[in-house]
C-alpha cells in the first residue's frame, strides 16, 4: 500500500493524516509512504518512525531544506538513510527491495 501526501488526489501532509491513514491499514501492512515539497522530510520521517518504508526525490521535492536546491536525488536519499541509521531501520539494498515488493518473480 503506498500512502501518498500533498498531491492531486491526496490529502494534506499533516502528522494527523498520516496517523489515520495508518491506523486504517491491514494489520501487518507493508506500507510505504512519499511526501511532496516542504512536506517531505518531517512526513517521511514520521513514517519511517510508524514503521513504514519511504520514498524520496528531486521528483516529489526540489529542495533540500528552505531555499537550498538539491544537488541531486542522491543527496536527499542519503539525508534520509542517515536518518534511518540513527533510528536503527534498516535501508533495503536494490535486490532486498525488489524482493520486498515482489518484484524478484516470486
Amino acid at each position: 500500500i503506498v500512502l501518498g501526501m500533498m498531491y492531486q488526489g491526496a490529502v494534506d501532509a499533516t502528522p494527523e493524516s498520516l496517523n489515520s491513514m495508518i491506523e486504517f491499514l491491514p494489520e501487518g501492512c507493508y506500507f510505504n509512504c512519499c511526501a511532496t515539497s516542504a512536506a517531505q522530510l518531517p512526513i517521511t520521517t514520521m513514517a519511517m518512525i510508524r514503521g513504514g518504508a519511504i520514498r524520496v526525490g528531486l521528483e516529489d521535492n526540489i529542495y533540500y531544506s528552505r531555499g537550498v536546491l538539491a544537488k541531486s536525488n542522491a543527496e536527499l536519499v542519503a539525508r534520509m538513510a542517515r536518518i534511518a541509521a540513527e533510528m536503527g531501520r534498516p535501508v533495503a539494498k536494490p535486490a532486498e527491495a525488489r524482493k520486498i515488493l515482489r518484484l524478484d518473480g516470486r
